[in-house]
């Protein structure tokens, strides 16, 4: 990009595009919109100015109507054969302006005092005309200039009866200070130009780099997307579905919403002889780490209860553990990675009718008629912690018929919304469950969805939410 502006700023360089810069070949384009006006205006209106010659110097009139067609003819000419010619824009335009301001030195030469200060506005119409309409490069109108002024003065000393002062004070000092005005103002107006059209070129250039730098993003964010996809596929494959807690427990939801296409919370099912095994875990973060960590948290708990025959849920999660520490070589790195995964790990032994739960930092909450019980988690995670090493803590509970298991990730409860944009909380999602407890699983999954729209409605979800019922 930073080439590209440089090869607009120097004007004397080329590039690979053509014979000129960039910017010369588009403010020849314009240059020329303005420089066809100016043939068009001086083919028709110098012959017609003539008339005026008859009034003004009848004697005159035949010459300089003369002299009139041959500049509209040659600047006929240049109009008609200039693409042929090769002409450039600046000299099609230069052909009817020095051949008016030749003209006008002859009519000058041979004129009056009065006719020469009638004829000096046709002088300053044809350099203030100029001013405003060519574009071209200075030396331009200076060689126009010039060259009137030397024409002017030969012809007035072989032509003119009249003496210099009457010249020079009736017109000749105020074209030539015309003139110069003329200088300025089409220097001004070529500067101007030649700036916005440099400006306008690189930001052309900036917006088609922007261009192709939006199309490789939206080209890698497809692939980033496409691969994330592919990959939530993975992570579903791994997960237990939904139908899986229906087929074990016939009354039971999942109410899995992940944040991003992947989640960093996972839920766990697995069932040995008469005990049946469940979890709800939130790994550190969401989206892609997150999907990775809950991928190792499953796959790690299927070994430790099909390979290693643990199922008391404390020991699971000591293994558990061991295995996250391990994996991530939290053990050898001293900055203390948080690196793991909160859970709430439950076995229900279905012969002695007896729930044993162990967590770490997620509860357990049973909804008994009308009332809830909570089970403590431990406070430290699966995983590296400030602090002396400790056992995990198994909780032991006799089920009654009726009873509603609930576990669940900090997510739902974290959720902002309402009318203060305040976080939903754990006090709001008891109630809220103690509510619909006389509902089937599957309604209370419904009104717990209901609920969480109507709370956060347009507000962005936070985290991944996971909440598990189940009624014994």
């Amino acid at each position: 990009m930073q080439s590209n502006l440089n090869d607009l700023n120097r004007p004397g360089e080329k590039n690979h595009a053509g014979d000129v810069n960039q910017w010369e070949e588009e403010f020849d384009r314009t240059a020329l919109k303005y420089h066809l006006i100016v043939c068009k205006v001086a083919i028709v209106l110098n012959p017609i100015f003539g008339i005026s010659d008859y009034y003004t110097l009848p004697a005159h009139f035949s010459d300089f109507m003369a002299t009139r067609i041959v500049v509209s003819l040659g600047t006929l000419f240049g109009l008609l054969f200039y693409k042929k010619l090769n002409f450039s824009s600046s000299f099609l335009a230069f052909i009817p302006v020095i051949g008016i301001a030749w003209q006008n030195a002859y009519m000058y030469s041979v004129m009056d005092v009065p006719a020469l200060q009638k004829h000096t506005f046709a002088f300053i119409a044809l350099f203030i005309g100029a001013g405003m309409l060519v574009l071209w490069k200075p030396f331009y109108t200076i060689i126009v200039v010039v060259s009137t002024s030397l024409a002017s003065i030969l012809l007035f000393y072989f032509n003119s009866p009249l003496a210099l002062s009457d010249i020079l004070i009736n017109g000749a000092l105020l074209v030539f200070a015309v003139a110069v005005f003329a200088i300025v103002l089409i220097q001004t107006r070529y500067n101007l130009t030649r700036k916005e059209i440099i400006s306008r070129m690189a930001l052309q250039e900036s917006n088609k780099q922007l261009e192709i730098t939006n199309e490789i993003i939206e080209e890698k964010n497809k692939s980033i997307t496409d691969s994330i996809n592919y990959a939530e596929k993975i992570q579903s494959a791994i997960l237990p579905d939904e139908r899986s807690f229906a087929h074990v427990l016939s009354d039971s939801f999942v109410l899995y919403k992940p944040k991003d296409i992947l989640s960093g919370d996972f839920y766990w099912l697995n069932q040995k002889e008469d005990c049946l095994l469940f979890a709800a875990a939130d790994c550190t973060g969401h989206g892609v780490p997150g999907a990775l960590m809950s991928m190792l948290g499953c796959t790690f708990l299927n070994e430790i209860v099909n390979e290693k025959q643990i199922t008391e849920p404390a020991r699971i999660l000591s293994e558990l553990r061991e295995r996250i520490i391990s994996i991530l070589k939290q053990n050898q790195d001293k900055t203390e990675r948080k690196d793991g995964m909160d859970i709430a790990l439950c076995k229900i032994e279905l012969q002695k009718k007896r729930l044993l739960y162990s967590g770490a930092f997620n509860p357990l909450w049973v909804l008994r008629k009308g009332g809830l019980i909570e089970f403590k988690a431990n406070k430290f995670p699966i995983g590296t912690f400030v602090g002396e090493k400790m056992e995990f803590v198994s909780h032991e509970f006799q089920l009654e018929k009726g009873d509603c298991i609930y576990l669940f990730t900090d997510g739902y409860a974290d959720q902002f919304g309402g009318p203060s944009n305040k976080k939903f909380n754990y006090k709001r999602l008891s109630a809220l469950l103690l509510e619909i407890n006389s509902l089937s699983m599957q309604e209370q999954k419904n009104k717990l969805e209901q609920a969480m729209e109507a709370w956060k409605k347009q507000t962005e979800q936070v985290d991944d939410m996971l909440v598990i019922g189940i009624r014994y």
